[in-house]
């Protein structure tokens, strides 16, 4: 197999890596990964004492933190953007094979 590659206006090869998953470990929930998606892959959730996924936004729910997930990964268009930001390399992304 080889990889899917595409060409930048001059002609530059160009190989997508498309974001994969998230290390909730590591992600601080700050945001900026978000803001610079233009495809609408990122939600934000929260995390609850327990460490189970929750509505960040419901009050009944106590969150203990927020942590960005991957909601909408078929809408990942590889630009890696999402990574650039990522202050501290939470993501995981790959080359897709063809």
């Amino acid at each position: 197999m080889s990889l899917v590659t595409f060409a930048t206006r001059d002609g530059t090869a160009w190989i997508p890596h498309y974001l994969d998953a998230i290390d909730d470990a590591l992600c601080i929930g700050c945001g900026r990964c978000y803001k610079v998606c233009t495809q609408g892959v990122l939600k934000l959730t929260g995390i609850d004492e327990d460490g189970t996924p929750c509505d960040p936004f419901n009050d009944d729910v106590e969150v203990e933190r927020k942590v960005m997930t991957v909601a909408n990964p078929g809408s990942c268009i590889g630009c890696s953007s999402c990574a650039t930001v990522c202050g501290t390399n939470a993501q995981t992304h790959t080359p897709l094979d063809s």
